[in-house]
């Protein structure tokens, strides 16, 4: 068995185009996993990791995949996730569940949207990373500009490991600023990995690159800032101690180059993944919802964390990553969130979507359970008391359409595929319309939808009508507001009495419950129903009907019967009450803000400027680039339906864009 500090257990995050699959597809060919390297949008068999006919379609990763490969003495558990927007939850519960990540950044475009939104994942969870700059062969790569990026648009303490051999069409290789020397990738497919002296012309530019490094990690060990101090040469064994131990601290961002198309710079990526990303026992203590600390150790009771689910023909897929024990086929462990015993079946690695069977698995492996059922964000444990690992972050839906079947026979077949597709993806939400009857999707844009109607028709072989987009408004509260409700009702059996007082207040997060009753005025046993009420009012707004967010509610005292009340009459007498308090608290509307970052040729800057701020958006500047300007602004959803179609006529198809979430705020 492999000692768990040789495992890496690491995800290849960036924004959309930078390049992620193409970089895994070099991954698993320099490993020695797969024996031909295919290209994303290259015909043939299309990228190992891109295995969904979709995926293959738009030329996007849509859902996460995972695969294990090995580098000389190091297990690397790896994890592709999709870089649109659309499918921020396919990152946000990888990176959940990882040790470490791999940034990834274009040369030409450096720090884009999606970049910022991974960044902010990546701090969520405190997950050490690497940065890794790709497309250096592309016209207008400049490293140094997106290192400078990097540090004032994230934040990240970020410095650059390798110096580039010449860059765009002239780019040949790195120069290694630890070990000081020029590394070249030749043959075919760059496989063979051949280190030379440094070139003349390079060598004062890559030796004043290398003291910029050695200056910057004197501040992470003494014993460096001494021998640079007394003039001595610093080994390169201190060197790579100090940057893992920044980097595990998060306090450093090592910096890599490279050009994963052409085939260079992989090897060395590869190299900085064993040096300087977490093992699993590196990585901290994992902290459950009941503040017990979990170790990673083999040999203590199982904790694991139930984090991504398929549903496939043989029953269900739970994709699980466990931090302490062991686990066997045949186990029996606790599900603590139903406190119902579990079997395990089959335990099996994942290669894309291959299988490969597992006889244990132990703290620091993320392996796949057949047969289990179960939801994401469920924890599994061996014995008492059970504990539940905290729940990752699941962003709120911005788009829902309506649809109904074509035909009679369609009805049953949709049915499964909702069902489906709300089980595997909690940024889908399914709902009906009470007006019309029309079933309701909810997702993170349109692109997200589009992919699960495809899936509709081609999985399930069910035809849909759709109606227009529709967008996920939501409604919240100016100021405090009290309540004091009293539930009464006699209908000659036995009464129903409930008596509740408090207020309710504007709040940052979704939704605030706070309970203040002393003296038994409420009995605890009737505490969470009074919660259930307040949160099934928040479902329906008083002013549109759209979901209420931004309260918080404070319980603060009331009175009960001691035979009438009971936890429905609590319940509805919360539910009524804030209904109250909301329609006194001056409620107002929110419409979903998107951030779009629009590249377009200078020539159609002022074009695509006065089209945005026509769409309500608010201009945040613009950046000029070689050959093209990124323009950046906040524009109201609602207005930015079919813009990709606007867009290509106002600039002759010469822009691109990318959207996501930025915030609600008042319509």
């Amino acid at each position: 068995m492999i000692p768990r500090t040789r495992i890496r257990n690491i995800g290849i995050s960036a924004h959309i185009d930078s390049g992620k699959t193409t970089l895994s597809e070099r991954i698993l060919f320099y490993t020695g996993r797969i024996h031909a390297i295919e290209e994303v949008r290259g015909g043939g068999k299309g990228a190992t990791m891109d295995f969904m006919p979709e995926e293959k379609l738009h030329g996007i990763t849509i859902t996460s995949a995972a695969t294990t490969c090995q580098w000389h003495d190091t297990q690397i558990n790896l994890i592709d996730t999709p870089g649109h927007v659309d499918f921020t939850i396919e990152v946000e519960r990888a990176l959940r569940v990882l040790d470490g990540a791999v940034m990834v950044l274009c040369a030409v475009a450096g720090v884009q949207s999606q970049s910022i939104t991974v960044d902010r994942q990546m701090k969520r969870y405190r997950v050490p990373r690497l940065a890794f700059i790709n497309k250096m062969d592309r016209t207008g790569a400049d490293p140094f500009r997106v290192v400078q990026g990097i540090r004032d648009r994230l934040q990240l303490n970020a410095v650059l490991l390798q110096y580039p051999i010449g860059s765009e069409d002239q780019f040949q290789g790195v120069i290694d600023l630890v070990e000081m020397t020029a590394d070249y990738f030749e043959d075919e497919n760059g496989e063979n990995w051949v280190k030379k002296p440094i070139p003349e012309p390079l060598r004062n530019e890559a030796q004043q690159a290398r003291e910029k490094l050695l200056d910057t990690l004197s501040l992470f060990s003494e014993p460096m800032t001494e021998m640079l101090l007394a003039g001595e040469e610093i080994p390169k064994e201190l060197i790579w101690q100090t940057i893992r131990q920044a980097t595990l601290s998060l306090e450093f961002t090592p910096v890599l180059l490279g050009s994963a198309f052409k085939n260079k710079g992989v090897q060395n990526l590869l190299d900085a993944v064993a040096l300087y990303l977490p093992s699993p026992v590196d990585r901290e203590v994992v902290k459950t919802a009941e503040s017990v600390s979990v170790y990673p150790n083999p040999d203590a009771s199982l904790v694991a964390l139930a984090f991504k689910l398929t549903v496939e023909s043989f029953g269900q897929l739970t994709y699980t990553r466990i931090y302490s024990g062991t686990l066997k086929p045949g186990d029996t462990v606790y599900n603590s969130r139903t406190e119902q015993r579990v079997q395990i079946g089959r335990l099996v690695r994942m290669h894309a979507n291959k299988r490969e069977e597992v006889k244990v698995a132990v703290a620091g492996d993320i392996v796949a359970l057949l047969g289990v059922d179960c939801a994401s964000g469920d924890t599994f444990c061996s014995g008492e008391p059970l504990v539940s690992l905290e729940k990752m972050f699941v962003p709120e839906p911005v788009i829902t359409l309506a649809i109904t079947p074509k035909k009679q026979e369609d009805s049953d077949r949709l049915s499964k595929a909702l069902n489906r597709f709300q089980r595997e993806d909690p940024t889908f939400r399914l709902s009906i319309d009470p007006e019309s009857g029309a079933t309701l999707i909810s997702g993170m844009g349109e692109l997200h939808l589009e992919i699960y109607l495809e899936r509709i028709q081609r999985e399930y072989n069910a035809e849909v009508y759709v109606g227009t987009p529709a967008v996920a408004y939501r409604e919240t509260i100016r100021q405090q507001a009290t309540f004091d409700y009293r539930f009464k009702k006699q209908s000659g059996g036995p009464g129903q009495y409930a008596h509740i007082t408090g207020w309710i207040e504007p709040t940052d997060q979704p939704f605030v419950f706070e309970n203040r009753v002393v003296g038994g005025a409420i009995p605890k046993e009737y505490i969470p129903a009074c919660e259930k009420g307040f949160r099934e009012a928040m479902q329906s707004g008083q002013l549109e009907g759209y979901p209420v967010t931004g309260v918080k509610v404070v319980l603060d005292g009331g009175s009960y019967h001691p035979i009438d009340s009971s936890e429905l009459a609590f319940r509805s007498a919360s539910h009524q009450a804030i209904e109250g308090a909301i329609a006194k608290a001056k409620p107002y509307i929110l419409e979903p803000i998107m951030l779009v970052e629009v590249e377009t040729p200078h020539e159609f800057m002022g074009r695509v400027q006065g089209d945005l701020s026509s769409r309500r958006g608010l201009l945040l500047g613009s950046e000029t680039m070689q050959g093209y300007t990124v323009v950046r602004a906040e524009v109201p959803l609602a207005r930015m339906f079919g813009y990709s179609t606007e867009l290509r006529s106002l600039t002759s198809g010469m822009a691109t864009f990318s959207m996501e979430f930025a915030c609600y705020r008042q319509s």
